[in-house]
């Protein structure tokens, strides 16, 4: 991509920086005993070499040993790719009548042990077993993605620039929501927008609910329009170069409904204990603990009962917009600089309405940073 192809002040994600990536996977695939791993048409196979590919029935794949990248390329396919921005390296195209399993285990050797892609289909794992044997199959999930839940100075800074073009156009969605819009014109004017600011292909995903629909954590089917009293939740985000952004806010546009006031003064306490218990070290579980010990203290739950916070406190959040790590009970996984994860423990009271602040986190040296500064009361976001 071009310099002036690029229409953002802040950078795209560097070729240095994806071979830096490579090293780092190689290093770990050499104290692990791996010979090769196929990162499949996954968000992995952009993060390491930037190649952009669909999931198909076809198998197109990257192959990184201690010395080579060698793309996997269905051979009508191959044209194609050579136009789309990747880091160089060689390619090994099979044809129609070809088998890309068989091509693979040619590439590790009559030994070697074979990380695959975690997000690859069942298919590609069977079609490997029968050519190569199960005992020399290994799950990459485990080592990829504890690569990716590190995000460097770039990608964090690529996070926080999506989130600050979300944050705003929740700002235009409070100023121009009123009695009688339907929740349909409000995502639409989400997209246009999202892509007006840059990101080409407008909302990654856009919820918007009214009234008691507020309760269902993703939102109900069909229609609603906003009637006077109603509680309103949005929950939207984007793409810049790859990169998520994931925000929600949850208000009303008129003062005086004390129920709404406390429980949105609630979430935000529990909102504001996970940030407060996010430390490096401290276990992911130990965030999700803290905002529903501030919620039992204020008779709600416990544990995932209603009224309460019925699904985990976050979720990592980069090229994928759930990942690694989770911020839930039972990882106990500890929390390192670079990390970066939602806070997002909603509240929810059945049939009548939810409140789901969700603010994200980076993890530094010295401890937690927010993406976007937090909802200073129920009736702004």
């Amino acid at each position: 991509m071009s310099h002036s192809a690029w229409p953002h002040p802040v950078a795209a994600i560097t070729q240095e920086e994806r071979r830096g990536r490579l090293s780092r996977l190689r290093e770990r695939m050499q104290a692990l005993g791996i010979a090769v791993t196929l990162l499949g048409p996954t968000e992995s196979l952009r993060y390491f070499t930037g190649l952009v590919w669909h999931l198909s029935e076809r198998l197109l794949g990257a192959v990184v040993t201690e010395d080579r990248l060698i793309y996997v390329v269905p051979g009508f396919e191959n044209s194609r790719v050579e136009t789309l921005p990747h880091l160089p390296g060689e390619s090994a195209v099979w044809q129609e009548e070809e088998s890309p399993s068989a091509l693979v285990s040619k590439l590790a050797g009559p030994s070697g042990r074979l990380a695959l892609d975690d997000a690859l289909p069942l298919a590609f794992y069977h079609a490997f077993a029968e050519q190569m044997g199960a005992a020399r199959l290994v799950d990459g999930g485990p080592m990829i993605r504890a690569l990716r839940a590190i995000k460097s100075p770039a990608e964090i800074a690529l996070i926080r620039y999506a989130m600050g073009i979300t944050l705003d156009i929740h700002r235009k969605v409070r100023d121009t929501l009123t009695t009688g819009t339907a929740a349909s014109d409000v995502v639409r004017f989400i997209d246009q927008q999202h892509r007006a600011a840059g990101a080409s292909d407008g909302s990654s995903f856009c919820i918007v609910s009214f009234g008691a629909a507020t309760s269902l954590p993703h939102g109900a089917d069909g229609e609603q329009v906003l009637q006077a009293g109603d509680v309103v939740l949005v929950d939207t985000g984007c793409r810049i170069d790859g990169y998520h952004s994931d925000l929600t806010r949850t208000y009303m546009l008129e003062a005086g409904n004390s129920e709404f006031e406390r429980a949105w003064t609630i979430e935000r306490e529990g909102q504001q204990a996970v940030f407060d218990a996010a430390r490096p070290g401290a276990s992911c579980e130990s965030l999700d603990a803290a905002a529903r010990s501030t919620f039992a203290r204020h008779g709600l739950g416990p544990d995932y009962r209603l009224p309460g916070l019925p699904h985990r406190a976050g979720h990592g959040l980069g090229l994928e917009i759930h990942e690694a790590p989770y911020i839930v009970r039972g990882n106990k996984t500890p929390l390192a600089p670079g990390m970066c994860f939602s806070n997002e423990p909603m509240v929810v009271f059945p049939g009548t309405f939810g409140v789901r602040l969700e603010d994200h986190i980076y993890m530094a040296e010295d401890g937690p940073y927010w993406f976007t500064k937090p909802a200073e009361n129920p009736y702004a976001v």
